[in-house]
């Protein structure tokens, strides 16, 4: 695992809201809003991009946990700015903030964690048994 950020480095993703984004279940609509599991999507992508640049040829990330404060709602048509922030590297585990905003407007906070693994280790991690 390559060593290139330090803790308050900032990765940025932007995301216009469609209606794939939007709470459903099962085919109907809960609400004409970006749901919180499109949100946890854009904010675990946001955070993969520093696993992209630190991984290793031979190395995988792997999501550890997410934990989401849903604020505000965002809209069809908004453009969401994820902006993500490393508070703690240890070993091979990365932990990150997220600061979801339309504008000025703060639509959802979040904590992600990842670690990077081996690829063969992830592999025999995911071998049925």
């Amino acid at each position: 695992m390559k060593q290139l950020f330090k803790v308050g480095d900032k990765k940025e993703y932007t995301r216009t809201v469609t209606a794939a984004d939007f709470a459903g279940f099962n085919g109907e609509i809960v609400h004409p809003v970006c749901a919180t599991f499109s949100l946890a999507r854009d904010i675990e992508w946001t955070t993969r991009q520093f696993v992209l640049e630190m991984r290793e040829d031979d190395e995988e990330g792997i999501g550890t946990f997410i934990t989401i404060e849903h604020l505000a709602p965002a809209f069809e048509g908004d453009r969401i700015v994820y902006s993500g922030y490393i508070d703690h590297i240890e070993g091979n585990e990365l932990i990150c903030t997220v600061d979801a905003r339309v504008g000025d407007r703060l639509v959802a906070r979040a904590t992600t964690g990842q670690k990077i693994f081996k690829r063969e280790k992830i592999k025999k991690l995911f071998e049925k048994k």
